[in-house]
């Protein structure tokens, strides 16, 4: 058997078995999937009317809530991450001859099922709430790519996290700027409406063009320019994740 055969065999053992401690631990179904559906019940029916954003509520508010729902379901990969090398798993992996890319790229790929089953779900909740988009079938294809993308990224970053925490508990705070980034960026209400400060933050920081390249898709008006710089956020993530989380499981595994 070649060596890229054992890696995806040993990649699709440890995604099955991260996915039964995903379904078996109800907290984490809840801050991943339910979770980010509250705060969309509460920005948009509750919040909502407060907000001039030019369109109905909802459709401002989805594509943000869209990146929401992938940062709020880092927090238990991180968390998975450190118990595994805190307990030994790792090297009982080892002794077995699993293969080390394996034991990473299966949080990262049940990180990944994990997210999009919650943006499913938000997206079902916000038809369900009167969303119009105006988007093609290449536009949804371009959602979905920029999803998995952004998911990608983060999910790398998140790895790395885990890795380096000294604690499962430190693992799951490091997560914390990541599920605020999207706070303080054009998620809710349009970033030059924000004050001095926080409006420049929120212009340059990783999520907004993020969201602003969702938003300008599911308008059916995308922008090359938050396109582009969404993507190169997404891949630098994801370069940042993986160099950093390849280096420190060689050093502690």
């Amino acid at each position: 058997m070649s060596s890229v055969s054992t890696a995806l065999t040993d990649s699709t053992i440890m995604l099955r078995r991260n996915l039964k401690h995903t379904m078996r631990n109800p907290l984490v179904l809840f801050n991943a999937v339910l979770f980010p559906i509250v705060i969309m019940l509460m920005f948009v029916k509750v919040f909502g009317g407060a907000f001039s954003v030019g369109d109905d509520y909802v459709d401002y508010a989805t594509p943000g809530m869209l990146v929401m729902a992938v940062s709020y379901g880092l927090g238990s990969t991180a968390a998975a991450v450190n118990d595994d090398m805190a307990k030994g798993i790792i090297n009982r992996f080892k002794a077995m001859d699993v293969s080390r890319g394996a034991v990473l790229t299966g949080q990262v790929v049940v990180t990944t099922v994990r997210c999009l089953v919650a943006n499913t779900a938000i997206i079902a909740v916000a038809f369900a709430m009167g969303f119009d988009p105006a988007a093609s079938a290449l536009d949804w294809l371009g959602v979905l790519g920029l999803i998995l993308l952004v998911t990608f990224g983060a999910s790398w970053l998140t790895v790395a996290l885990g890795l380096a925490a000294k604690s499962a508990e430190s693992a799951g705070l490091a997560t914390v700027p990541l599920i605020m980034l999207p706070f303080l960026s054009s998620a809710f209400v349009p970033a030059e409406t924000m004050g001095a400060g926080v409006r420049q933050f929120a212009e340059y920081q990783p999520f907004t063009p993020i969201i602003e390249t969702l938003r300008g898709l599911l308008a059916g008006n995308p922008s090359g320019g938050d396109a582009l710089a969404a993507v190169a956020w997404c891949l630098g993530l994801a370069v940042v994740g993986y160099v950093w989380a390849i280096s420190t499981f060689k050093k502690r595994a």
